[in-house]
């Protein structure tokens, strides 16, 4: 009885240290998604504030921390595929956050399958 105690023991420890750390990459995964989000968000209102302006007006466009002459036209295809980009990049997020979840949730079946077993073995004991 007491080998069985020490198992679960262990195995609830294990269980919540892995949940602590699921948790923790879970936080990291929404708060990378949401940075992208206002990141792709951010292009989408500067397309919109660029749709007035003709295809061949010239504008500063931002690369890193400087600014290159360019016309709107190659700056809204820039902005297409930046938010593409984030759209593919929220997908990924979006995949392993479901998978750590359900991982997560495998785990914690499995220990309540554990603690079942134990106690239909305890009952047959008895």
């Amino acid at each position: 009885m007491a080998l069985m105690d020490i198992e679960l023991k262990k195995a609830f420890t294990e269980m919540q240290i892995n949940k602590l750390e699921t948790t923790k990459k879970i936080n990291m995964i929404d708060m990378k998604c949401d940075m992208v989000k206002k990141g792709k968000h951010k292009y989408l209102l500067t397309e919109r504030g660029t749709s007035g302006l003709s295809d061949h007006t010239r504008v500063y466009q931002s690369v890193g921390r400087m600014f290159l002459l360019t016309d709107v036209q190659n700056m809204r295809e820039d902005l297409k595929s930046k938010q593409e980009k984030c759209d593919k990049a929220i997908e990924l997020l979006e995949k392993k956050k479901e998978f750590l979840q359900k991982s997560l949730k495998d785990q914690e079946d499995g220990l309540r399958e554990l603690v079942q077993q134990r106690k239909e073995a305890d009952l047959a004991a008895k």
